[in-house]
């Protein structure tokens, strides 16, 4: 639950099943009340945060998580997007991704993303990296109340 008492929406855009899975399980072990809705490409990130098509009804992220290499539209064509858009830019984007390329890092950074991690290989390790994932993001941090 967020400080309002309301569980908080997550939007992680991934396309690796594997990985959503992964994210799926981590965030059920943290205990927190989390909403967590998925998209597996660009395209469909960007119409889910307009709330076009499908996605008229969809619920605005509290935060997002962001993978890079996605197909239809890569990630950092979204991030980008995203943080040009006055309706979406206050929401906190973490690109939680496998590239360790610095290139990637500074271009995310620049493109105004709020945190880069890379995605450990080791099943234990991507769990221990969704709790400081929690624990940051989700306990400690206010994060802006988002208005549909």
């Amino acid at each position: 639950m967020n400080k309002n008492g309301r569980p908080v929406n997550i939007l992680l855009i991934e396309d690796n099943p594997g990985d959503i899975r992964l994210t799926k399980e981590a965030f059920k072990e943290t205990g927190m009340a989390v909403n967590l809705s998925v998209v597996t490409d660009g395209v469909e990130a960007l119409q889910y945060l307009k709330q076009q098509n499908e996605y008229v009804e969809a619920i605005i992220p509290d935060l997002i998580l962001l993978d890079l290499n996605l197909p239809k539209k890569d990630g950092r064509e979204v991030l980008e997007i995203i943080k040009k858009d006055d309706k979406l830019m206050c929401i906190p984007v973490v690109v939680l991704t496998t590239s360790g390329a610095e290139q990637d890092i500074s271009n995310s950074y620049r493109l105004h993303a709020n945190c880069y991690l890379n995605k450990p290989i080791e099943f234990d390790k991507f769990f221990d990296l969704i709790q400081k994932v929690e624990d940051f993001w989700l306990s400690t941090t206010v994060l802006p109340t988002m208005i549909n």
